[in-house]
């Protein structure tokens, strides 16, 4: 099973919040996750970005593959990726 760390949206219109989800690669965008990891609210001043590194770097080591924007926010937050 191919694993991958992505953003999946939740909250209203015109308000974009993000849950960083580790996911199949071949669920939908907002389907079914293994596990959250995180937020990310871009709307915010500075941008609210919350990661639990050790989750991400667990599942990092079990292969899980960083979308690039996570990747990105992994990379802000000082988490190798």
């Amino acid at each position: 099973m191919a694993v991958r760390m992505r953003l999946s949206r939740v909250g209203s219109a015109k308000n974009p919040i993000y849950r960083i989800v580790v996911a199949d690669a071949r669920a939908p965008r907002d389907g079914r996750s293994i596990e959250t990891i995180g937020q990310y609210n871009p709307r915010q001043t500075p941008s609210l970005i919350e990661i639990d590194a050790d989750k991400a770097t667990a599942w990092l080591q079990k292969g899980a593959q960083p979308s690039n924007t996570v990747k990105r926010l992994l990379a802000i937050k000082g988490i190798d990726a």
